[in-house]
């Protein structure tokens, strides 16, 4: 069963609101303690106290980074760290027998259209496939017995170029996500590569996303 101080801990990391604020000193622990325990006491299924939850904040607030600073993103050493890719679609197939020649398939069919983009992803129980919309008859004609999950159309991918130092240093990935979350725009997806984070979203976000990145990039 989960404690008091996990169960605290695990509310707070899921909103960067909360995590900010803490950080910053700006929330009254006790008033959120107040606001925390109903959530607290139905996933605990027992009766918390005041004292205990206050007494988890500020145990939480006292190991967060002071002054509510992030770590720092650090960049590739180039011009251009960032780009941008319209018009991607993402394919979620179940993952069978098949589906590794399928990959094969489409990475054979995608070859003579170099300029486009074509990922695949193997996960547990599931292949995630992105590509450019006029790739998607390539995915279906590569994938056609495999059973389909999910769709979804109309995306954009910003890809931002990170040094290959910073694979060692905790909180980059959050640092740029938090950023993202602030000015509440959605992440539907998410692929890292050595040096390059790779982030989409939808088209109607693009711009907001872009501003928000392209200050990293330029900080």
């Amino acid at each position: 069963m989960l404690s008091i101080a996990t169960k605290v801990e695990q509310l707070v990391s899921e909103s960067p609101f909360l995590t900010e604020g803490i950080s910053l000193g700006l929330i009254n622990l006790s008033e959120l303690a107040r606001q925390l325990r109903p959530q607290l006491e139905t996933d605990l299924w027992k009766p918390v106290g005041q004292a205990a939850v206050v007494m988890a904040l500020r145990r939480l607030s006292d190991r967060m980074p002071a002054n509510g600073k992030s770590l720092p993103i650090a960049l590739a050493p180039r011009v251009g760290e960032l780009t941008t890719r319209n018009e991607l679609t993402i394919s979620t197939y179940r993952l069978s027998e098949d589906s590794q020649e399928c990959q094969r398939r489409l990475l054979a069919l995608a070859e003579p259209y170099p300029g486009m983009f074509v990922s695949v992803t193997r996960g547990v129980h599931e292949m995630l496939v992105v590509c450019s919309r006029p790739l998607t008859h390539l995915v279906e004609e590569a994938f056609g017995d495999e059973r389909l999950l999910a769709r979804v159309e109309n995306l954009t991918a910003l890809t931002l170029r990170l040094n290959p130092d910073t694979r060692g240093t905790p909180g980059v990935y959050h640092g740029v996500l938090k950023k993202l979350a602030w000015e509440k725009i959605s992440v539907i997806n998410m692929m890292c590569t050595y040096s390059e984070l790779t982030i989409l979203l939808e088209q109607s976000q693009t711009g907001p996303a872009f501003s928000v990145l392209s200050r990293i990039v330029t900080h």
